[in-house]
């Protein structure tokens, strides 16, 4: 149950045959969840549905409310009427780390095994307390002619990965794995055209959340970089509303009918108040984002990234697509899961999935793991 070995089914899967499943995303906000059914062809919609959360429940990606986030899942569940109980979560917190490490070649189950023993110097909690897991990236041999294994490391809390399976099962669910939300992304959004290419381009996926931004960067569908950020949309939110002194519904709602300048020179030209607190806080997310994709394209096994996907509630805030453009030098494009998907009878009209489908990346990725 509190296995993370969902990961390793990267993007695979969209179109194997008879499988139906839920994801579930638990985010600072909200929980929402989506319905997949895997038959011939392209994977179907089947339900989908999204239920806010009371401020505080939620923090930085981590639950700290069971009662509450089980009585928000109980709510969706009823009001959407998703066909079984069982599901796939997703976690993304700060504690949950994603390291590229080398670690000497073993078959694939003593790899596995050997974890243990093998990683305490790469994460920063006690390997007891951990649950662990990896996503091999390539084979090769060191300078002393040993045979290596680079790969993508993943260590989450035990003590969280479990308070998550507490609340769901406190609403009444059976979570059958616990999923690595960025993959999750990489299976809902990654462009699939170069799959199995190694000299293929790589592309970076950022879904922006409330408190959590992912960042997954991958080439052809395999994974080669992830970082999760401690901050998203909720903390330009949060900016307004103090300095402005407002509520954060009224905040947000304003942040959304401003947004910000698509160059840095309109916003210096514009000396109100309110410009100059959602520039300033929006510049700061801008620089962490071009700092952690700076990061990756410095490491001797990275490949050059063609472009950015750009997804969840936070990354819809206008102006803020250009921006990234202009720090990253990147073309930046607007993702959605739902443009690969059939939709079915989901009792969504088309103006309603265009709305939810920026925030469903997910919750899609989610289901597709599973189901495959």
């Amino acid at each position: 149950m509190c296995s993370m070995s969902g990961m390793s089914k990267a993007v695979k899967g969209k179109h194997v045959t008879g499988r139906r499943a839920v994801g579930l995303d638990i985010g600072t906000s909200g929980v929402r969840a989506a319905e997949i059914s895997l038959g011939k062809g392209p994977a179907t919609l089947a339900r989908f549905g999204q239920v806010s959360l009371p401020v505080g429940a939620v923090r930085d990606g981590e639950i700290v409310d069971v009662a509450e986030v089980a009585s928000a899942i109980r709510h969706l569940w009823s009001a959407t009427k998703f066909r079984t109980k069982r599901v796939v979560v997703g976690v993304s917190n700060q504690k949950v780390v994603v390291r590229q490490v080398d670690l000497p070649w073993l078959p694939a189950e003593e790899f596995r095994k050997s974890l243990i023993y093998q990683v305490q110097d790469y994460i920063p909690m006690p390997v007891d307390q951990a649950i662990l897991d990896f996503h091999p990236l390539e084979e090769f041999v060191n300078e002393a002619g040993g045979r290596m294994l680079r790969v993508l490391l993943v260590a989450a809390s035990a003590d969280m990965v479990n308070n998550t399976v507490a609340a769901v099962q406190k609403a009444g669910l059976a979570p059958v794995m616990i999923d690595l939300t960025p993959f999750a992304l990489l299976r809902g959004l990654a462009q699939m055209d170069e799959l199995g290419l190694s000299g293929a381009p790589a592309e970076a996926l950022i879904d922006v959340g409330a408190s959590i931004t992912n960042i997954v960067v991958h080439q052809g569908g395999v994974p080669r970089f992830v970082r999760i950020l401690l901050m998203g949309g909720g903390d330009i939110t949060e900016a307004v509303a103090e300095r402005m002194g407002l509520p954060m519904e009224q905040a947000e709602s304003i942040k959304q009918q401003t947004g910000m300048r698509e160059k840095p020179a309109e916003a210096a030209a514009d000396s109100s108040q309110l410009t100059r607190v959602i520039e300033t806080s929006g510049a700061a997310f801008v620089e962490e984002v071009r700092g952690s994709l700076d990061y990756y394209l410095a490491q001797p096994s990275s490949v050059d990234v063609k472009r950015i996907v750009l997804s969840g509630g936070g990354g819809q805030l206008r102006g803020l697509a250009a921006r990234l453009a202009l720090a990253t030098r990147l073309p930046v494009e607007l993702g959605s899961a739902m443009s690969t998907l059939r939709i079915g009878k989901v009792g969504l009209d088309a103006t309603r999935l265009a709305l939810v489908a920026p925030v469903a990346s997910v919750s899609v990725g989610l289901a597709i793991g599973v189901a495959s």
